[in-house]
C-alpha cells in the first residue's frame, strides 16, 4: 500500500494517490471475488508460485523436497511454505505496494508460464477473514540471509523489521492471520482442510493439514495431526494395469466431482498448452443452451467450477474437468482471460469431442443409440455446422414423423418424398390425415429439423424432400360425389357467410380418420399476410395505405374442410334453419382451430363460447 508523498502539498509537485485500504477490500469482496474463502486460495497460490520460483534457483534438487504446509487450531491460520523467499528489499516494494507482483517485475513473458498469480493484490484477501496479516520471510537466494517480519493491518498501516537468521531457520515463508469474530465460517479447521482440498487437489506440489490436534481428533480420517491435501496424483496421470481398470477410473472421479455416473468419458490431451482432463458425458438430456460450468484448474489450483467459454455453445452435453498450464486467469483468478489462446483450446477441445462422436458412430452403435437418445438435439445442432458430422450422423438422429418418432433413414425407406412442415402447429394440423392418405411427413418446427431434414438427400440421392404445401395435402383428400356437394350446397354457403369474418373457405372432402370432423388448412404466413391486408385497408388514403397497397398480393384464404365420413357432418349439411347451420359451422370451426394447436384470437375465442353456448340453448329448446 504506497504511503502519502509529504511533498506533494507543494504548488505544481506530482502527487501520489492514497488509497483507502478498508473500501478496496470491500470493493475486492464484492466485486472481484466471489466469497471470502478465496483468501486460502490466494496465499496456497502464492506459496506455490514461490516453490516454483525455489525450483528454478535448485533445479537439481528433488521434486518433493518443498512443499506447503497448512496449519489451523480455530484462533490462526498459518501458511508456510519453502519457496524462494522474499529480502527486505522485496517486502517494501511486494507487500506494501498494491497491485505489483513479484511475479510481474522481471521477464514476464517467461515466468508466465510458471506462475498462477501475476497481479499482485492476492495477499488483500486475506483482509477479507482478519485485520491483520503476520508474514515472516526468509530468502533462499543469499546464504546467512536475515529473517524479514511483515505486519500489514486492515487500516493501511505496516511495520517491517529485520529479524536474526535463526527466527527462520530455513529459506521460505509464513504467512499467519487472526481471524476476526465473523469469519469463523471460513476459517474453522475443518473448513480450512475443506477448502485446501477443494481448491489444492490436483497441485504438483506436496501441500499438508494441520489442526493442532496431534491426532485422532484432527481432520476426519486424519489419524494423526498432519494430513496430505493432496495425496495422489491427478487421476488422468496415474498408470493404470489396463485400458478398462483406466477408464473405470476416470469414470468415477466425473462421478465424484460431478454427482452423475457418466454415460462416458472422453480423455483431453493437448500438449501444446499442457491441457489434460476429462469431459464427462451427461446420462440425461438438458435443455438447449443452458451451458454447464466446467472445472478448470491452472497449474493444479482450481480456478473455477463453472467455467463457460472453455467449450463451444453446442457442447452442452458434456461437463469437463481439466488442469492446465497456459491457460490465463483473469484478475479475480475464477475465470479464464478471453483470448486467442483460448480460443485455439476451445476450438481443440471441439476436434476431441467430434472424434468422440465420429468413433461411437464407426464402433460402439449402442453407445451411440444412448447419446442420440438423451442429446439429440446438441447432435443436431452440430450437423448443421459440420459437413462430417451431418453425412455421419443425419441418418441415426430421431424427429417427428407421422410414422411416429423415428430415424430419416428408416423413415427415407418407407417415404421416396418426405414433406416438412415449417411449424410444429402445422404437423399437429396435418399429421393424422397426412398419415391416412399415406403422405411422409416430418414435423420441421423444431429447432434445426427443417434444415437438417432438407439436407437429407446429400445423404440418400434418392430421397426427395418438399415443404409441405396445403395445396399438396388437400390434394390427397377425395372429393365427394356431385349429389352430395349439391345437396350440401346451401349449408356451405351459410357456412362460408360465417366465417368470412376470418377470411375461411369451407369445403367438403372425404378423408380418413372418419372420426375427424373438419380439418383447418392454415399457414402462420397466410395469417399474416391477412393481418398485413387489414392493416391496409384500415389505413386506406394515408401513406401507410398506400404503401401496403402496393404490397399487397392476392391475400391466401384458411380453408375449413368437412369430412363427409364423419357422422356429426353429414347430420350437419343437411340443417336447413340458417341461424343452427351457421352456428353449427363456427363450432366446427372452433373445434377445428383448437386441435390445430396454436394460438386462438380473441375473435376465434368468443366465437367458441358464443356457438357452444347457442347450441346448448339449442339443445335445451329442443327438449322443451
Amino acid at each position: 500500500m504506497t504511503l502519502p508523498d509529504t511533498a506533494a502539498n507543494q504548488t505544481g509537485a506530482d502527487r501520489t494517490f492514497q488509497v483507502d485500504l478498508r473500501g478496496l477490500v470491500d470493493l475486492l469482496s464484492h466485486h472481484l471475488y466471489s466469497s471470502p474463502r478465496v483468501y486460502l486460495r490466494e496465499l496456497m497460490q502464492n506459496a506455490v508460485d514461490a516453490l516454483t520460483a525455489r525450483q528454478r534457483l535448485e533445479p537439481d534438487a528433488p521434486a518433493d523436497a518443498f512443499g506447503v504446509r497448512l496449519y489451523a487450531d480455530g484462533s490462526v491460520v498459518r501458511v508456510e511454505d519453502d519457496g524462494i523467499g522474499l529480502t527486505e528489499a522485496d517486502v517494501h516494494s511486494f507487500l506494501a505496494t498494491i497491485g505489483r507482483s513479484s511475479k510481474r517485475a522481471e521477464k514476464i513473458a517467461e515466468q508466465r508460464g510458471d506462475f498462477i498469480g501475476q497481479f499482485g493484490i492476492g495477499l488483500l484477501s486475506c483482509f477479507l477473514v482478519a485485520d491483520e496479516i503476520h508474514v515472516l520471510s526468509r530468502t533462499a537466494r543469499t546464504p546467512d540471509a536475515p529473517a524479514v517480519e511483515w505486519r500489514g493491518r486492515g487500516d493501511g498501516s505496516y511495520t517491517v523489521r529485520t529479524l536474526p537468521a535463526s527466527a527462520r531457520p530455513r529459506p521460505g515463508t509464513t504467512v499467519t492471520l487472526t481471524p476476526r469474530a465473523d469469519a469463523g465460517e471460513w476459517t474453522r479447521p475443518a473448513q480450512v482442510h475443506a477448502l485446501a482440498r477443494h481448491f489444492g487437489s490436483l497441485l504438483r506440489h506436496p501441500v499438508t493439514f494441520d489442526d493442532g490436534t496431534g491426532g485422532p481428533g484432527g481432520p476426519a480420517g486424519s489419524g494423526g495431526p498432519s494430513v496430505s491435501v493432496n495425496p495422489e496424483p491427478a487421476p488422468w496421470a496415474r498408470t493404470y494395469p489396463t485400458p478398462g481398470a483406466r477408464s473405470r477410473a476416470l469414470a468415477a472421479y466425473g462421478e465424484e466431482v460431478f454427482g452423475f455416473t457418466p454415460l462416458d468419458t472422453i480423455e483431453l490431451d493437448l500438449p501444446a498448452v499442457g491441457l489434460k482432463g476429462i469431459a464427462c458425458v451427461l446420462p440425461e438430456s438438458v435443455p438447449a443452451g443452458r451451458r454447464h460450468g466446467h472445472r478448470v484448474h491452472v497449474k493444479g489450483m482450481l480456478l473455477s467450477e463453472q467455467a463457460e467459454d472453455i467449450l463451444p455453445e453446442w457442447a452442452f452435453f458434456v461437463r469437463c474437468v481439466v488442469d492446465a498450464e497456459s491457460l490465463r486467469p483473469t484478475a479475480s483468478r475464477e475465470s479464464l482471460y478471453e483470448d486467442d489462446t483460448l480460443a485455439a483450446v476451445r476450438d481443440a477441445l471441439a476436434e476431441r469431442l467430434r472424434a468422440w462422436i465420429a468413433r461411437a458412430a464407426a464402433s460402439d452403435p449402442d453407445l451411440l443409440g444412448r447419446f442420440l437418445q438423451a442429446h439429440h438435439l446438441a447432435v443436431k445442432s452440430l450437423a448443421v455446422h459440420d459437413d462430417e458430422i451431418l453425412r455421419m450422423l443425419l441418418p441415426w438422429l430421431p424427429f417427428e414423423t407421422t410414422d411416429g418418432h423415428c430415424t430419416l433413414d428408416e423413415f427415407a425407406r418407407t417415404h421416396r418424398t418426405v414433406l416438412v412442415t415449417s411449424s410444429v402447429e402445422e404437423f399437429r394440423q396435418v399429421a393424422a390425415i397426412a398419415s391416412a392418405a399415406g403422405l411422409g411427413v416430418v414435423n420441421g418446427g423444431y429447432t434445426y429439423d427443417r434444415e437438417l431434414v432438407h439436407r437429407l438427400p446429400e445423404i440418400r440421392p434418392e430421397a426427395t424432400v418438399a415443404d409441405l404445401d396445403p395445396a399438396t395435402l388437400t390434394a390427397h383428400l377425395d372429393p365427394v360425389d356431385r349429389e352430395t356437394e349439391l345437396a350440401a350446397a346451401a349449408y356451405l354457403a351459410q357456412a362460408r357467410d360465417a366465417l368470412a369474418v376470418f377470411d375461411c373457405d369451407v369445403a367438403l372432402r372425404t378423408f380418413q380418420p372418419a372420426s375427424a370432423p373438419a380439418l383447418l388448412v392454415d399457414s402462420r404466413e397466410a395469417r399474416h399476410e391477412r393481418t398485413r391486408s387489414q392493416l391496409a385497408r384500415e389505413q386506406e388514403g394515408g401513406l401507410w395505405g398506400d404503401i401496403l397497397g402496393a404490397l399487397r398480393q392476392e391475400v391466401p384464404r384458411a380453408q375449413l374442410i368437412l369430412n363427409q365420413l364423419n357422422p356429426l357432418v353429414r347430420t350437419a349439411v343437411a340443417i336447413d334453419e340458417p341461424e343452427l347451420a351457421r352456428t353449427s359451422a363456427e363450432a366446427l370451426y372452433g373445434q377445428a382451430a383448437m386441435l390445430s394447436r396454436r394460438p386462438l384470437r380473441p375473435a376465434e375465442s368468443s366465437l367458441i363460447n358464443r356457438s357452444f353456448l347457442d347450441l346448448l340453448a339449442h339443445a335445451l329448446r329442443k327438449d322443451s
